[in-house]
């Protein structure tokens, strides 16, 4: 199935309704709203109901992505979803939200690679659809991310929240809609870094889910320097640059992170989507998120030209370089 392109047809996102604030946090734990935004951006987050569990975030910004691109669930024939946070050990949260979605064909699997794992999502179904694995994709970026939160530790339950966004790709000839479609990934990791940002159990080693555990400053001190290395890559890749670009939607992780990348690669803050303050991190999807809100408010427009971007726990970090 060679000369295939896999092109965007829509996204969507969806967030619990139970809003988090700092305030609400001062109340918990010893810290302060000043001392979370100056240090993060971040005022507010998301947490998921205890009857919600992360294939139903999924399956609602699936079903908003799919609205949003008139498609019907029918015709999906590959579902990924990207999480940190599965319903169960197995089957995989993509299985359930094939079966949420009334999906019976195709397959369906989910991606481990933590903050990055939209973008490790994105790349999979870009290979999937260019060799014939797939007709139409599904690609989510959902977490309940609070249910690995140790909420004692104030160095990490500000960080957090739980959502879910989704993207719809379809194979096209490469012959149609132009230059339209996914131009290049960029994908990277080192587990040599484990150890800066992990939780600290699972199936084979405690017995137990864990919470999460993490080097801040450590975690910083690389992110500017990884991220923009796989942003680079990915222009690379595609024979464009940095001034060719329209929108850059990275992780939405820390406030200064993001202006810090955003300096590296002299990228005009305006074409910058930033949710962090509202959403918090959402891990896998804070990405799509971020996206499907940009869409919603007219900032992106067909024909853009747009980075994807993300570094979580591993260290895994990429990039997609997409024209909308």
């Amino acid at each position: 199935m060679s000369g295939v392109k896999s092109v965007v047809r829509g996204v969507g996102h969806y967030l619990p309704k139970n809003v988090v604030t700092n305030q609400d946090l001062e109340k918990r734990v010893d810290t302060t709203h000043e001392w979370i935004v100056q240090r993060t951006g971040i005022e507010q987050r998301h947490i998921a109901a205890d009857d919600e569990q992360t294939s139903d975030l999924a399956a609602e910004a699936a079903r908003n992505a799919l609205r949003a691109a008139g498609i019907d669930a029918s015709e999906i024939d590959l579902v990924i979803v990207a999480t940190t946070t599965p319903d169960h050990t197995f089957p995989a949260t993509a299985a359930f939200v094939q079966q949420k979605l009334g999906i019976t064909q195709g397959s369906a699997f989910d991606v481990q690679a933590v903050c990055s794992g939209f973008v490790y999502a994105v790349a999979t179904a870009d290979s999937y659809l260019k060799n014939g694995l797939g007709t139409k994709a599904l690609v989510i970026g959902a977490e309940t991310f609070s249910r690995l939160l140790d909420w004692e530790d104030r160095t990490t339950c500000v960080l957090f929240g739980d959502g879910a966004g989704a993207m719809v790709i379809e194979a096209v000839a490469d012959d149609q809609e132009e230059n339209r479609g996914v131009l290049s990934n960029c994908l990277r990791s080192n587990g040599e870094h484990w150890d800066k940002l992990y939780v600290d159990g699972g199936p084979s080693s405690t017995k137990t889910v864990g919470f999460v555990r993490m080097e801040g400053k450590e975690v910083f001190r690389h992110a500017v320097g990884m991220i923009s290395d796989v942003v680079i890559g990915a222009f690379e890749k595609a024979g464009e640059s940095a001034e060719d670009l329209d929108w850059f939607v990275p992780h939405q992780a820390n406030k200064r992170i993001i202006d810090g990348v955003g300096k590296k690669l002299k990228l005009s803050a305006d074409k910058v989507v930033v949710t962090v303050n509202k959403h918090a991190n959402t891990s896998a999807a804070s990405v799509p998120m971020a996206l499907s809100v940009a869409v919603a408010d007219g900032r992106i427009k067909k024909n853009d030209l747009v980075m994807l971007e993300a570094m979580g726990g591993g260290f895994t970090w990429g990039a997609s370089l997409i024209r909308w």
